[in-house]
């Protein structure tokens, strides 16, 4: 992936958090509260469960269709990053050769089944903090988090990582344009070559880190950064946080796609 693809698509996810829709208009701390449940939920499956994490899709599913949000955009941005979950997984299979029964009559590798665990559990959480910051922004999520009692110093640290990440990313791509528009063929590729760029973006990084400090410094700043906003918990927000904790509630300790079998299976017979 390149430098202006990778730019280009965080900036797309900060476009689509300015919408106007139900999902943007909740408070930021509504939909931190709900996407962390939801991530301590899915996460506290036992290894060996797959079938039990599939209803749970159903929340990306419904806030990326309230909040307008192209799935095929966010299921790019998952699948760019399964290769981390699929480094984690992948060994499974060799260090867990026992059999699990998926089905009467049908068992397979252990492995296989905490491999697959792994990447569902991958997939929905990452979709959710995905669809959290497409329906927030990334500056909303910080506000909410403060207010949510977390250390100033914490968040600012947040705000100023995503602040700064475009102005790294720009400057990558200035340096990367620079070297190409002086390279000629396969020349300017070399390993060599891109040890000095890195170098020469990491002393670039320093010294404006050096300069905005300074400013922030001379204009009083003091650990965190202040809002004017003031925003007002309201009832619905109080819904969405109330039908979310309940839905997650119930697929943690309902076997939901167990209870379907039986009833397909039911008026199948």
């Amino acid at each position: 992936m390149s430098f202006e693809t990778a730019y280009s698509g965080i900036g797309r996810l900060d476009r689509l958090s300015y919408r106007d829709t139900v999902v943007h208009r909740l408070d930021p701390r509504a939909k931190v509260v709900a996407t962390l449940l939801f991530v301590v939920v899915v996460v506290s499956f036992p290894k060996y469960e797959v079938l039990s994490l599939l209803p749970f899709f159903l929340f990306p599913v419904l806030i990326g269709a309230l909040g307008d949000i192209p799935a095929g955009f966010i299921a790019r941005k998952v699948v760019a990053v399964s290769p981390f979950a699929v480094f984690v997984g992948i060994f499974n299979p060799l260090f867990d050769p026992s059999t699990v029964a998926i089905a009467p009559g049908v068992s397979v590798s252990a492995g296989w089944v905490s491999f697959a665990s792994i990447l569902v559990k991958f997939a929905l959480t990452i979709s959710a903090a995905l669809l959290l910051i497409a329906t927030t922004s990334f500056p909303g999520i910080c506000r909410g988090l403060r207010r949510l009692g977390f250390p100033a110093l914490f968040v600012s640290q947040l705000l100023f990582l995503y602040r700064y990440l475009f102005v790294l990313m720009e400057e990558a791509m200035r340096v990367v344009r620079a070297r190409d528009m002086r390279s000629f063929g396969t020349r300017g590729t070399g390993v060599r070559v891109f040890v000095r760029i890195v170098g020469t973006l990491f002393l670039r990084t320093v010294e404006r880190a050096e300069r905005i400090y300074g400013a922030m410094l001379a204009r009083g700043f003091r650990g965190e950064v202040p809002s004017m906003r003031r925003e007002a918990l309201r009832s619905s927000d109080a819904f969405f946080v109330l039908a979310a904790g309940c839905f997650f509630a119930l697929c943690r300790f309902v076997p939901v796609p167990q209870m379907i079998g039986r009833l397909v299976r039911g008026l199948a017979g």
